[in-house]
């Protein structure tokens, strides 16, 4: 009898196939003993709310009794959420990519073998048709099954060449290594091969934002920036691809917020899927370059970010929510798309003359008939074509916006993927935490903490994090990236808003690090931690993806928490793990932004700047010392009646008055008194 296990599950994902006439079951130990005990193989479905293709593989195949039913009889079926289960996405996207020679992706269909959960054939959308040369997805189960029974001595043989691959995988480590620049600028190098100079992005269609690589750009410019001969170049190729994204259609022109990429070179039609985490990168960036250039286009893009995250996806309880769909009502992007005919009936026509010059609508449609809002002409432009003034034409502007919002609001929205994760909170409060500074936005940092506290209160339980909230319910040990992204979180958030529980939740989940994921052999951290789940591969990885290296941005806080606290352990910990990837960082260095942060760090000794005295002038000290771009510089303004520091912050004390202590690496000056002196002595240390 057929029985669908999803109904009790977190994920708004695992949710959407409740009602399947398959009989999924979650990963777990009910499906794998019953996949043993029947002798089937498993099919592994794994993919994500907001997922196109995923949903398209789910309406022909997942909802089709037929096709149901040859699941059913064949495979025992688990469906399995990658952003709930990112150890597993991560072990299977390799095995797809090693089974097959091609690329990964969303919908990933495993093939595995019952008794060891290794894959044996694979691949990503299958149709319920044949068509472009890939062959009929009931077909396909049959031939799997087949094979599956008649040729168990072959599969016996791929599987432990998978498991041989999987393990060599890792290059050893280079212990002793000499750990310098190179990387860094052997990176430089290849950020300029691949760069867009029209459009601006690294890459050609499809184009994705790719934040780590400007943030890179950003910080190469500064750190050559008191030289004769500035890399004005990289400033350049930052902030022409924050400027051409800003005006493209990857980023929502009425609401804010970022699409997770365009479909084409030009930033103009995106797949239009939000994703939690790269609306917090580049809000981090944004807000970064805001500050380094003074260009007030950035300045805007990163409040408008910031705005629609606290409008459209914080939840009651403070956390941010995963994701908005591409699709709603059947279709990809209708939600944001329109008419001429509809924006004149919503707009006077002194506001649609403007509105549609800037945005397109008196050009040919550009998506599916309809019309996706791109900018096209500057506002200067449009003011002397219609002989207003530039302030008048974006006035109209910004009232049309408005108007077409709270339209757009009323209309069938994308679905949300609510669930409240770990790691993509911790990148948006360190996201939030860097506009609060750089804006000036006091509510952003509220928004920021009180994410922290959520994520203290519901998902650390007994001196270890969770990385899935949804519903009042936290489930899953967490990995890496939480535990990693957190701290960095904590750490920004700490510069913006002295709160000591914040240092000492940092402390203790850099503690848990340091015990449950470093590989003590080889170094570097595990994805998962050593009382974790055992699966067929224990992932440790140092590569970027949509989201940082865990043991990049691992490496580069204990980096930077072992100088404020004076603890040579995180700082041999963060030399064993960039000593672990340096054989990457010397061969694909552009595929390992986080790590060459890390290196950054480590190389040039952290500088940071403790300010002790009276809250409000401590404040003031670090508002004005902040507002020049540092990237290499800790900032933190702590009240005097402050108690309870650790020693190293202790003793940096302040009797009266407000004082500042500059220290570089271990190495810490006298109290200093005089603000225009202490500036003067950053100008000439420049980090």
């Amino acid at each position: 009898m057929q029985r669908n296990r999803l109904a009790e599950e977190t994920s708004p994902y695992l949710l959407q196939h409740a009602d399947n006439p398959v009989d999924w079951y979650p990963w777990g130990e009910e499906a794998l003993l019953d996949a043993k005990g029947a002798n089937k193989p498993i099919l592994l479905s794994i993919g994500y709310s907001a997922c196109h293709w995923c949903h398209v593989m789910a309406h022909e195949s997942f909802e089709d009794p037929a096709t149901a039913a040859l699941m059913n009889e064949l495979f025992i079926n688990i469906k399995v959420d990658r952003e709930e289960r990112p150890d597993l996405d991560k072990i299977y996207q390799v095995a797809q990519q090693l089974i097959t020679h091609g690329s990964g992706g969303w919908p990933l269909t495993m093939f595995l073998s019952p008794a060891t959960q290794a894959p044996f054939f694979g691949g990503t959308y299958f149709p319920k048709e044949p068509r472009h040369g890939m062959p009929a997805f009931g077909d396909l189960l049959r031939r799997v099954a087949e094979y599956f029974h008649g040729h168990g001595s072959e599969i016996a043989q791929q599987n432990a060449q998978l498991t041989a691959a999987l393990a060599s995988l890792e290059p050893p480590p280079a212990p002793g290594a000499v750990l310098d620049r190179a990387p860094l600028l052997a990176a430089r190098a290849a950020l300029e091969r691949t760069f867009d100079a029209r459009f601006g992005g690294f890459s050609l269609a499809p184009k994705f934002p790719h934040p780590g690589s400007i943030e890179r750009c950003l910080r190469h410019w500064h750190g050559t920036s008191a030289e004769p001969s500035p890399d004005l170049k990289a400033l350049y190729m930052a902030s022409l691809s924050l400027a051409r994204m800003a005006e493209g259609g990857i980023y929502d022109q009425l609401g804010g917020g970022f699409a997770r990429y365009s479909v084409d070179g030009e930033w103009m039609i995106p797949h239009f899927e939000k994703m939690l985490y790269d609306n917090a990168q580049l809000l981090c960036e944004y807000s970064r370059a805001s500050l380094a250039t003074g260009e007030e286009l950035f300045a805007r893009i990163a409040g408008e970010t910031a705005d629609w995250v606290l409008r459209d996806m914080r939840s009651p309880q403070g956390g941010f929510y995963s994701s908005l769909d591409a699709d709603s009502e059947g279709h990809e992007g209708i939600f944001y798309v329109w008419t001429p005919a509809e924006m004149q009936a919503l707009l006077t026509a002194t506001e649609y003359a403007v509105f549609s010059r800037r945005f397109g609508l008196d050009r040919s449609a550009n998506f599916e008939g309809a019309w996706h809002l791109h900018t096209y002409e500057s506002i200067a432009g449009i003011a002397a074509a219609v002989d207003e003034s530039p302030q008048a034409v974006d006035a109209l502007i910004a009232a049309s916006r408005a108007v077409l919002l709270r339209v757009r609001d009323l209309r069938i929205w994308p679905a949300r993927d609510e669930k409240i994760l770990t790691a993509w909170n911790a990148l948006m409060i360190k996201g939030l935490a860097i506009a609060a500074r750089v804006l000036r936005r006091p509510d952003l940092a509220d928004a920021a903490a009180a994410a922290v506290d959520l994520i203290r209160h519901q998902l650390w339980r007994d001196g270890r994090l969770l990385a899935t909230y949804k519903d009042g319910r936290a489930h899953l040990p967490a990995y890496l990236d939480d535990y990693a992204f957190l701290i960095d979180a904590l750490l920004e958030l700490l510069q913006t808003r002295w709160r000591s529980k914040d240092l000492e939740f940092a402390i203790t989940l850099s503690e848990v690090l340091l015990t449950q994921f470093e590989d003590h052999q080889s170094g570097g951290f595990f994805f998962t931690a050593a009382d974790h789940e055992q699966l067929i591969h224990r992932s440790k990885t140092f590569s970027d993806d949509s989201t940082p290296s865990g043991n990049g941005v691992a490496a580069s806080v204990l980096c930077r928490l072992g100088y404020l606290l004076g603890e040579l352990r995180y700082l041999d910990a963060a030399e064993r793990t960039l000593q672990a990837g340096w054989p990457m960082l010397q061969q694909y260095p552009q595929a390992h932004m986080s790590l060459l942060n890390a290196l950054e760090d480590f190389l040039q000794s952290t500088q940071i700047l403790i300010i002790r005295g009276d809250a409000t002038e401590a404040a003031r000290w670090s508002a004005q010392i902040g507002a020049l771009y540092a990237p290499g510089r800790m900032l933190f303004a702590i009240p005097r009646d402050t108690h309870g520091l650790p020693p190293a912050l202790a003793a940096k004390s302040a009797a009266a008055g407000t004082v500042a202590y500059l220290c570089t690496g271990m190495t810490c000056s006298a109290p200093l008194d005089d603000l225009p002196s202490i500036a003067r002595e950053l100008a000439l240390r420049i980090r």
